[in-house]
């Protein structure tokens, strides 16, 4: 397998790292590498911060194993291998009326990467993770292939699910697709007017998929306003999502400064009438709307950004309001702003959801952004709550482990699948995952 020296980083470009990279396009050439020198599995690298980097280190890129290996039209089961992007799954299957169970907000997203961190969507209150669907996987090891299932092997499973890829490379997965009405979205829109209003509307909602936009430099009564979207497969017909421009720049500063961001929220929030309205969607449109901006990430700027990301539990949703006034008045939000409502689905002992409400947010990298993020988890942690370790770049190891309770169940099968820490990645470094106490 030929190794190549490259240069890469997470998606929020604010880690960077340098190292060999393979790219096998056969299972059979992943054994080969974990048999000789096991490495980190990565997939499109869309985790924002460094789950996905080795700095100084080898690391296997999945990508190119993409294929489907077989589909069940009765049942929905379908055999994939691990570096197959979520998006072109439902390119392939929308049309024939399935979906993924679960998808993020990207669709660069890899099945094997959903698994690494037991993803959510914006249907997580009625069908929880990604790995929640999951029947079984093959993860490579330096004996050979290894079948995974939740009754077999079950503290590998959860070690492996939400395990950010510390059991080695998953080559191949199946899981339950969904059944759909057809390969469109009908998407009804809301207007909301503050905070108040947000939470019981998302508690109220019985649609399929949900989700809220909230104008983060709204203050005062219009603090937390927003837009909620509910929607539902359909069918008809509806022009293909257009796949939109990549950036050509980093983008100077002035494009996010608080002025230009608090015009463009205002705008966004009235495009939607008082009254509300419904739209019919191409169906990625709905689900990875960014995905239309190629390098999207450059919007903030050379040094990049961060995405802060937390999950509460319903009886601390005080506090997220509290987070959006310190927001609010930081004058550091940038347009993306998301809240969902969660139900209590996960699949692993570090899977990231709980139920509750999640907040995301991105903010560009300056060092005021990371005094409020630093401000925003101690907030998060001090509400039982916890943050996504696909976005965090700055967290502290005690911070984290008080987050993960089960984490001590996740560390005894890692180390039992791992004992040479051959599968750490920057993240787990930098948290001391691996480390005992």
């Amino acid at each position: 397998m030929r190794w190549k020296t490259v240069d890469y980083a997470g998606w929020g470009r604010v880690h960077t790292a340098t190292g060999e990279m393979a790219r096998p396009e056969r299972i059979a050439a992943v054994r080969a590498i974990v048999a000789e020198d096991p490495a980190p599995a990565l997939g499109m690298r869309r985790s924002y911060g460094d789950a996905c980097l080795n700095d100084e280190g080898r690391a296997i890129d999945m990508t190119r194993l993409d294929r489907i290996l077989s589909f069940d039209d009765d049942s929905g089961l379908i055999h994939v291998e691990g570096g197959l992007q979520i998006g072109q799954l439902l390119k392939v299957f929308a049309p024939r009326g399935w979906l993924p169970p679960v998808m993020p907000g990207t669709g660069f997203a890899t099945v094997g990467g959903g698994i690494a961190m037991d993803v959510h969507g914006k249907n997580h209150h009625g069908a929880g993770s990604f790995g929640q669907h999951v029947t079984e996987f093959t993860l490579m090891t330096p004996k050979g292939a290894k079948v995974v299932t939740p009754g077999k092997n079950a503290a590998l499973f959860k070690a492996t699910v939400g395990g950010l890829g510390q059991t080695g490379p998953i080559v191949s997965a199946k899981f339950r697709m969904l059944k759909a009405k057809g390969d469109v979205m009908v998407v009804t829109e809301r207007r909301v007017s503050n905070w108040e209003d947000f939470l019981p509307l998302l508690d109220a909602s019985d649609a399929t998929y949900s989700v809220g936009w909230i104008d983060a430099t709204a203050t005062g009564e219009a603090l937390g306003r927003g837009i909620l979207e509910e929607a539902e497969t359909g069918g008809g017909l509806v022009r293909p999502a257009k796949r939109g421009k990549r950036v050509p720049i980093d983008a100077p500063g002035f494009a996010l400064s608080p002025g230009v961001v608090r015009a463009f929220n205002a705008a966004y929030w009235r495009k939607v009438p008082a009254k509300g309205r419904t739209v019919v969607k191409p169906i990625d449109d709905f689900f990875f709307p960014l995905d239309k901006i190629r390098d999207w990430n450059r919007l903030y700027g050379k040094a990049g950004f961060h995405q802060f990301q937390c999950v509460v539990p319903i009886a601390a949703a005080g506090v997220l309001r509290d987070m959006m006034e310190k927001i609010a008045k930081s004058g550091l939000a940038s347009p993306l702003a998301v809240l969902k409502r969660m139900g209590d689905g996960r699949a692993g002992y570090m899977s990231f959801p709980m139920e509750g409400y999640t907040l995301a947010l991105d903010f560009r990298n300056t060092v005021q952004a990371e005094r409020l993020i630093e401000e925003l988890e101690n907030m998060t942690a001090g509400a039982g709550g916890r943050i996504y370790l696909a976005k965090d770049a700055l967290s502290r190891p005690e911070s984290v482990r008080a987050m993960y309770p089960e984490h001590g169940s996740w560390l005894k099968a890692v180390s039992k699948a791992d004992p040479g820490k051959a599968y750490e990645t920057d993240l787990v470094r930098r948290l001391k995952l691996r480390e005992t106490q």
